[in-house]
């Protein structure tokens, strides 16, 4: 907190005094009155060309999202992290592949094809579903052995148990099957007919959670094969991947409702409506940096965050590619599939930021959350271009997310003027760097 009341003041509730730990002023920012000149000049200088263009207010988002090209043949599904920090993905078409954290990709085929759900197993082996009635195991050396089904049986989604067995979702035989690492086979049948289980994890209570795709329910079975079944609120929802939260309950993805759902382990249920209408929220992953992160298989696609309080953040995917499954990387960061054929990098990085002008005080609100120091900058600019860095400050990690309010006041008369947070791995610099959002606030008074 800056104690010169001459100078324009930024207050920090308890995390804003963690990741600005110091009591001087930002840097950038110098004397009140000389940064108060430059913007009112810059504005002005602006100012016609604003009102006559009339330009509408502007929001967005930017994730430093990087990606690589898979064979043009590919059909690409899940992704999950090895035990030898490289990311290893199935391929519908009859292979499994492996992506360093560098980007090489290798793929290995497979004696059949239709590969699925894939985990990196007790073993050190990375297990995958084959949709026409095996269970794949292949060493990170690229050996493959498989395990038969019954003939034709369909499965999607599978983890490593507690139990140093692997469990699975048997789609078309309405079972939860568990197979050891030796191969041996034993199937639960679920109570109801056509719930058709789709994708499993390992919740915090030890038990093996699944999603129901056709049943509309959210399943938990034991490592002793007790079965429970929770009703998600929405009719159709159509729950799809799940996964265990950074708060200790699961999380899943509703494909049919636009929603987020999470569970505790009681089997209380809450849906989160996504801020975009229609986006087939697919995958679903606990981050590095605290947050929930998934994806939304449409064209064109995002990726999204949610705070385990709820707050949604949506980041554009480059060149509109559509992103389908999601997983936290060896390297800190997250990796998807996607089609065009590819593979996924975004930092695990959020602002969770709005802001709002009232009675000359500029009030910026954040849930920002990083898994690696980063600086933190916030930028002003105007529809012509840059006005200002007003705040730069390096911080350590922040996980999980923490809520803090920065209040500027008094802020100047800028008119309509765009704020934008970022997080950046340089302390300086006018790039957007790992992530930014932004949105537009009329200042005048």
């Amino acid at each position: 907190m800056w104690q010169d009341e001459s100078k324009p003041k930024i207050e920090f509730d308890a995390l804003a005094k963690k990741v600005a730990s110091d009591t001087s002023k930002p840097a950038g920012l110098g004397d009140a009155h000389t940064f108060a000149a430059k913007v009112a000049a810059a504005f002005a200088c602006a100012l016609l060309l604003t009102l006559s263009t009339n330009a509408e207010a502007q929001s967005g988002t930017f994730s430093k999202i990087i990606e690589y090209p898979a064979p043009a043949t590919a059909e690409l599904e899940e992704i999950s992290a090895g035990t030898d920090g490289a990311l290893w993905f199935t391929d519908f078409t009859g292979k499994v592949g492996r992506i360093t954290t560098n980007g090489a990709i290798t793929e290995y085929p497979t004696p059949h094809s239709q590969n699925y759900g894939i985990t990196a197993g007790p073993d050190g082996a990375l297990w995958f579903t084959e949709q026409v009635g095996y269970i794949g195991r292949i060493t990170v050396a690229g050996v493959i052995t498989e395990f038969p089904l019954a003939p034709g049986t369909v499965s999607y989604g599978i983890t490593a148990g507690p139990d140093g067995a692997l469990w699975f979702a048997e789609s078309s035989a309405n079972n939860i099957g568990r197979i050891t690492t030796a191969g041996g086979l034993t199937e639960y049948p679920l109570p109801n007919s056509g719930s058709v289980p789709y994708e499993v994890a390992v919740g915090s209570d030890g038990a093996i959670w699944f999603t129901e795709f056709d049943g509309n329910r959210v399943g938990r079975i034991t490592t002793g094969g007790v079965i429970a079944e929770y009703a998600v609120p929405t009719p159709a929802a159509y729950p799809a991947a799940i996964t265990s939260g950074p708060d200790g309950a699961l999380w899943f993805t509703e494909n049919g409702a636009n929603r987020i759902g999470r569970i505790t382990t009681a089997g209380v249920i809450s849906e989160y409506l996504l801020p975009t209408p229609g986006s087939y929220p697919s995958g679903v992953t606990g981050g590095p940096d605290g947050a929930v992160w998934f994806t939304e298989d449409r064209f064109p696609s995002k990726l999204g965050r949610i705070t385990t309080g709820g707050l949604i953040t949506e980041y554009p995917v480059p060149g509109g590619a559509s992103v389908w499954r999601i997983t936290a990387g060896p390297d800190g960061g997250l990796w998807t599939t996607e089609e065009p054929p590819g593979i996924g990098r975004a930092p695990a990085c959020g602002l969770g930021f709005s802001a709002s002008f009232n009675n000359d005080t500029l009030t910026m609100s954040f849930s920002l959350g990083i898994n690696i120091p980063a600086a933190f900058h916030i930028h002003l600019r105007n529809t012509s271009g840059p006005i200002g860095q007003p705040f730069s400050k390096q911080i350590s990690a922040v996980v999980p997310p923490q809520e803090f309010t920065m209040n500027w006041s008094p802020f100047p008369n800028l008119g309509e003027v765009i704020v934008e947070p970022s997080l950046a791995t340089q302390p300086g610099g006018t790039g957007l760097g790992l992530c930014a959002e932004w949105t537009t606030v009329n200042t005048s008074q």
